[in-house]
């Protein structure tokens, strides 16, 4: 997509969350940016803001175009193409952060000739301008969508280019193995055929480079896209203390009484990093009661769609046949959770538990007490080892954290996979040509090269209006 199709309009958005704050900022975009905040701006000093040099602030006014009204006392700001974050010439006008008076604002701005940003807009078009390429642009979503740190550093790394930059070098590689391959078939007389034996030394390194990246993806995917995690037993062993104690606040009700819980509560928790969507389900039993039998059909509904599911189990009753049932019926994604060990003093209970968590084919279980706190970190590096696997922590170079990314390196691998096989069954060399442009033509898909249209609109349709 260029430029020229996306449309050369002035566009305008308010820049800052809705509701009530310190400042509000609403900018402006676009061959019209500085003439259509003229309109609205008075400068204390009464120059213009066409006289403004670039990357200067300015105090001022914000008027209806109208009948010259005052809105607001603000600070206009003001990036000349190309040095902006869109290429184009931007305004900023910060005002104070009421509701309403950044509406209003927003209001003078688009009775000034300019329109209403779409989702994204702002960055799509320092993509199309080249400022950004599209996994970049996808970078800028992430921070301002990422839940934990290690989210937001993930997404930093990926915005200062680190995964663009390996993935254009094997790009780069894969384009001069083609342009030889090309010569040599187009102009067999002056140039000669390239060895077998080092183009497929070439591209297998080329996907060695590829599984490298490849390797990343899980750790990095669920950095940013984070986990289902469903805590699930049955009535009465401790699953809503069990979340108030991940969270560290009290958030589910807790009594005594079985069937407490009836409906699913759901809340987001960050455990080493890892963006975790906690939920608390109605304990699985056999009941009467219609309304809990609803909560039971959801708690089912949620393990069959949770990436990690704790099972929650009374240390001072292990194990019961349900208990056995539930287990069985999660399999591998069951992490076993001996809650109550502040009432249980004699050791052989966790023996029991561990022996009988053997013969079910789970690991072995986190000994707890949702109401003292004991056991609660160990379990917090269970959950996070579980969802990452053994590496916790990052490392250098680029992370792929987008399954998006992570599709496209695989197609690039299997085209390259192809081209080693070609040569390996010294089929001619020609034959290669179409699998390592394929190859390139997925890794394009990353960076923007050669994402489609439809592709490209449906990223930055995720994004907010401001942005």
């Amino acid at each position: 997509m260029s430029r020229s199709e996306f449309g050369d309009d002035t566009i305008a958005a308010i820049a800052t969350p809705i509701g009530t704050g310190a400042i509000g900022v609403v900018r402006i975009s676009g061959d019209e940016a500085v003439a259509a905040a003229e309109r609205v701006f008075r400068s204390r000093s009464g120059a213009l803001v066409s006289q403004f040099s670039s990357h200067t602030v300015h105090l001022g006014f914000v008027v209806d175009p109208s009948s010259e009204q005052i809105i607001d006392e603000c600070l206009l700001t003001l990036f000349r193409a190309p040095s902006s974050y869109t290429g184009e010439d931007v305004v900023e006008i910060s005002c104070h952060g009421g509701a309403s008076i950044v509406a209003k604002v927003l209001e003078a701005v688009l009775s000034a000739g300019v329109r209403m940003a779409e989702p994204g807009e702002f960055t799509k078009r320092a993509f199309l301008n080249g400022r950004l390429d599209l996994a970049q642009a996808e970078a800028v979503n992430d921070i301002i969508r990422a839940h934990t740190d290690e989210a937001r550093r993930l997404a930093l790394r990926q915005l200062f280019g680190a995964l663009s930059r390996e993935v254009r070098e094997i790009s780069d590689k894969l384009m001069s193995i083609l342009s030889r391959v090309s010569a040599s078939v187009d102009f067999p007389e002056d140039v000669p055929e390239p060895d077998y034996l080092e183009l497929s030394e070439e591209i297998a390194n080329a996907v060695s480079e590829l599984d490298r990246l490849i390797a990343t993806s899980r750790r990095g995917c669920v950095y940013r896209e984070g986990i289902t995690l469903a805590i699930v037993g049955r009535p009465n062993v401790g699953k809503s203390s069990l979340l108030n104690a991940l969270l560290r606040r009290d958030r589910a009700i807790v009594t005594d009484i079985p069937g407490t819980t009836r409906d699913t509560i759901e809340e987001v928790i960050n455990i080493r990093g890892v963006p975790v969507i906690a939920i608390d389900t109605a304990g699985i039993r056999k009941s009467p009661d219609e309304i809990e039998r609803i909560g039971i059909k959801l708690t089912e509904q949620t393990i069959e769609s949770a990436e990690i599911v704790l099972v929650v189990v009374d240390a001072s009753d292990v194990f019961s046949d349900e208990d056995f049932d539930i287990i069985r019926r999660v399999g591998s994604r069951a992490v076993v959770v001996l809650n109550k060990m502040d009432i249980v003093s004699d050791d052989s209970v966790e023996l029991a538990a561990r022996e009988a968590c053997a013969r079910l084919g789970v690991d072995e279980p986190a000994a707890v007490s949702a109401k003292t706190g004991f056991g609660i970190d160990g379990l917090e590096d269970k959950i996070a080892s579980t969802a990452l696997g053994t590496d916790l922590g990052f490392s250098e170079g680029a992370v792929v954290a987008s399954t998006r990314h992570r599709n496209a390196l695989v197609r690039a691998r299997e085209c390259l996979s192809e081209a080693v096989n070609t040569l390996k069954s010294n089929l001619p060399i020609d034959l290669i040509s179409g699998d390592v442009q394929a190859a390139i033509g997925a890794l394009g898909e990353i960076t923007g090269e050669t994402a489609a249209s439809d592709l490209i609109d449906r990223i930055f349709s995720e994004f907010c209006i401001g942005k």
